[in-house]
């Protein structure tokens, strides 16, 4: 059995990871400070630690619980919020990784994993990208993402501290909000919910990997047992436009789709495909689902449950 931190438990991706470490029977621990996760979305056995990342408070209750693995996956992650306010953007997710960092130096933990984007590549023409390609963000959520990283790589270097970093597609499925933590798939459900028009930003030729939830936690799992310290990608390797996006939604809602379009947003990535052969190589770790199915799940899972609204915070 394993004592777990998980930063950000109370989210998205936090909230399916809890669960799965609790079935596997290990000691959750949730940092969260509520922002935009909930308590509702938690996992009755895990621990829930109501504290901010960046305070001194969460350092030393991490030093107290002494984890043998930390997930580090909270983190402002609302591309166009951090266009507006990257000195947030810079606060939350660089210092409060430094934080973290800290804490886990002090509290000596096993290992810790971070999750992180493909917005760190920017602008490409690859068609598939390796973790060796050249960064070079272009949203200061992506720059905040990829200064954290290497705050974690020379912690490895100059502290020992055993890590490895996921680079994740575009995550979707059950209990993520259109709201805060949404990705174009829950924003895209929440108004076929509501029977209003998808809008789409652009011409929607612009293309993402999507992958489900549940793969993601699986992909985490396996990174936390391993001892590798490295970047890898946690995606599916396939690109789907928005067009076609909207084209499989169309497949499982019963009345006909309206869509509208306007301008593309600044730090909007065009185009964004991420190669998993070396998670597969090394994590021995494969995507499970296929778009169609995790989008029959999420599908499935929004039309059948009551709006959910995360709590406001005061800026």
């Amino acid at each position: 059995m394993k004592r777990v931190v998980i930063t950000g438990g109370a989210g998205f991706i936090g909230s399916h990871l809890v669960k799965r470490f609790i079935e596997r029977q290990d000691e959750v621990h949730v940092i969260d400070n509520l922002s935009t996760g909930s308590k509702e979305r938690l996992h009755p056995e895990a621990k829930l630690h109501v504290l901010d990342i960046r305070s001194a408070e969460a350092r030393e209750r991490i030093t107290e619980i002494q984890p043998s693995l930390m997930v580090h996956l909270a983190a402002q992650a609302d591309v166009q919020r951090s266009v507006l306010d990257p000195a947030f953007d810079l606060d939350v997710n660089v210092g409060g990784t430094l934080n973290m960092l800290f804490a886990c130096r002090e509290a000596k933990v096993g290992k810790l994993i971070f999750t992180s984007t493909s917005g760190v590549y920017g602008e490409t023409d690859q068609e598939l990208l390796l973790e060796s390609a050249p960064v070079k963000p272009i949203s200061f959520y992506g720059l905040s993402k990829l200064t954290a990283e290497y705050y974690i790589a020379l912690f490895n270097s100059l502290f020992g501290l055993p890590y490895t970093i996921l680079r994740l597609a575009n995550v979707y499925g059950p209990e993520q909000t259109a709201k805060g933590e949404g990705g174009v798939i829950a924003i895209f459900m929440d108004k076929l919910k509501q029977g209003l028009p998808l809008t789409v930003n652009g011409d929607g030729e612009q293309t993402r990997d999507f992958i489900y939830v549940e793969d993601v936690v699986s992909a985490i799992i396996s990174a936390g047992s391993d001892e590798l310290r490295d970047v890898i990608h946690a995606s599916t390797a396939k690109r789907t436009s928005l067009n076609d996006l909207i084209k499989l939604l169309g497949q499982l809602h019963p009345e006909p789709i309206q869509v509208t379009h306007r301008a593309a947003k600044p730090g909007d990535i065009r185009h964004s495909c991420l190669s998993n052969s070396r998670a597969s190589q090394l994590l021995h770790w494969q995507p499970s689902h296929t778009l169609l199915q995790g989008l029959e799940e999420t599908y499935r899972y929004v039309m059948s449950s009551p709006p959910f609204n995360p709590p406001v915070t005061e800026k």
